[in-house]
């Protein structure tokens, strides 16, 4: 087995939503691998303190955008150019989740969601190819550069909550890292995804709030840890996920497959 199978060791990296949540967990296990890792999200503030938190693990520089449109996606694109010659790690982690009765579900609640989570990821790795591609390209590595989608297990099973939007757009988002990664790999640009299920964060406030509760319906007996998220990360960032193209890793403990013994399931 080689000995770098799982070394980011120089690479660079962009994660969306990098402030809080699972992009947070992303970047800063990215950082403890060597990563030089940019940061993005809507909100500037924010997004310079995690930044200037996470600088303590490596280098790490917050991007403020909004990716929601193509416009937004092309601005950050724009920005990264400036900085780098090259992008080896996209992670498109921005998102947005909203619920409503069917009866009453807006169309803003539609298209925010959308989107975010199934638009902006085109948007901007289309924006970014040429930083990919130069990755993809470098005689001196021979490595492939990396997109990696972040999902969720509701574009998998059902959850009952009336989540109509971001269960349609990760379901989207899984088929579209599918047709992608056949597109990209002719380019040696790895296209994959996670799909997570209950971790700590402000858009799972159940799991964050109710922990121990949320903990009982999840095989494992528990809820998502940092290193749960950044193990797969680094997995499908590394030498070791070369081979994975187009695949949806589930980072559930089991709840996806738990959802068709359980009705009353919430996670």
């Amino acid at each position: 087995m080689s000995e770098d199978l799982f070394s980011l060791q120089g690479r660079v990296a962009l994660v969306t939503g990098g402030s809080r949540g699972i992009g947070r967990m992303i970047a800063e296990g990215f950082l403890k691998r060597g990563v030089k890792v940019y940061i993005s999200a809507r909100k500037a503030e924010a997004c310079d303190k995690a930044a200037a938190e996470m600088s303590k693990l490596g280098t790490c520089i917050s991007l403020p955008a909004d990716v929601s449109s193509v416009a937004g996606a092309r601005a950050l694109a724009a920005k990264i150019a400036e900085k780098e010659s090259r992008l080896d790690i996209l992670v498109n982690n921005a998102g947005a989740a909203w619920a409503a009765p069917f009866d009453e579900f807006p169309e803003s609640g539609w298209d925010k969601v959308v989107n975010l989570n199934l638009k902006a990821p085109f948007f901007l790795t289309h924006a970014l190819i040429g930083l990919l591609r130069a990755a993809a390209s470098d005689q001196a590595t021979h490595r492939p550069a990396k997109v990696i989608n972040v999902a969720s297990i509701d574009g998998i099973s059902v959850n009952p909550l009336e989540t109509y939007s971001y269960a349609a757009s990760k379901a989207g988002l899984i088929h579209l890292t599918r047709r992608m990664a056949q597109r990209l790999a002719r380019d040696n640009i790895v296209v994959s995804a996670i799909a997570p299920g209950p971790f700590r964060s402000e858009m799972n406030t159940d799991a964050r709030d109710n922990t121990d509760r949320v903990a009982k319906r999840v095989p494992v007996g528990r809820v998502g840890v940092d290193d749960d998220m950044a193990g797969a990360a680094i997995y499908l960032a590394s030498r070791a996920g070369d081979y994975v193209v187009g695949t949806t890793i589930v980072v559930d403990g089991g709840v996806s497959d738990a959802r068709g013994f359980r009705s009353t399931d919430e996670v």
